[in-house]
């Protein structure tokens, strides 16, 4: 089981002081463990992607992060200079405050213009769930999928709240089957990651990866 959970894991380091010699490490141990893929801040995906060049494991890093309040140009140019650098993965903050205010085709657009600058590069929507009431949940979903987006995911780690049972369900309930859903924040064990799975997240990020797949015990929120 522990070799079909790491297939699961974005194994991540986001904090802001993360040093070269911790990317180092987080490579490292994706590739022992054979985790999807390594999340990491854009200034560190080029060296990221040399590291994992030759492996299976992929290179993901986040855009508009961690608060979503850039411009649609900003996370354009973004996602275009991280996939130059080697990112594989792009994990993109949706603009909340949009979405609050119920401007649903901005929120819309700025997921698309994301989506189109990556050309065919998969894109994950973060979501921040822990600031959403369930109809806003269901409308960023709705948004994301009629973006054409690759997955939705529920936390940036940073934010009021990780990823709970019952937004991954509802998640996957409103984007259907064939769309991902990625549970992140504060998942720190087995047991957690397996519930996420089970309500129907289909990637893990988490900062606890290697606890997670030999049983032990992750202390990171993310």
């Amino acid at each position: 089981m522990s070799n079909e959970l790491a297939t699961f894991i974005d194994h991540t380091q986001l904090k802001p002081e993360t040093t070269k010699d911790q990317i180092d490490r987080l490579c490292e141990e994706a590739k022992e463990y054979k985790f999807a893929s390594v999340c990491v801040n854009p200034c560190w995906v080029k060296h990221a992607a040399q590291l994992l060049k030759g492996t299976e494991v992929k290179v993901c890093t986040v855009v508009g992060f961690p608060l979503g309040a850039t411009t649609s140009e900003t996370k354009a140019f973004e996602t275009q200079d991280a996939i130059k650098n080697g990112a594989q993965e792009i994990d993109m903050v949706l603009n909340i405050g949009a979405l609050k205010s119920n401007d649903i085709d901005l929120v819309k657009k700025d997921i698309e213009t994301v989506v189109n600058a990556a050309d065919g590069v998969l894109v994950k929507v973060i979501l921040e769930t822990g600031l959403l009431n369930e109809k806003e949940i269901r409308t960023a979903c709705e948004a994301a999928k009629g973006a054409g987006a690759d997955f939705v995911k529920t936390s940036t780690g940073f934010g009021n709240g990780g990823a709970t049972k019952e937004a991954v369900q509802l998640m996957r309930e409103t984007v259907g089957p064939q769309m991902g859903v990625k549970a992140s924040g504060g998942i720190r064990d087995r047991k957690t990651a397996e519930q996420m799975i089970q309500a129907g997240a289909t990637r893990l990020g988490a900062s606890s990866g290697v606890a997670i797949v030999t049983g032990g015990h992750g202390t990171d929120a993310y």
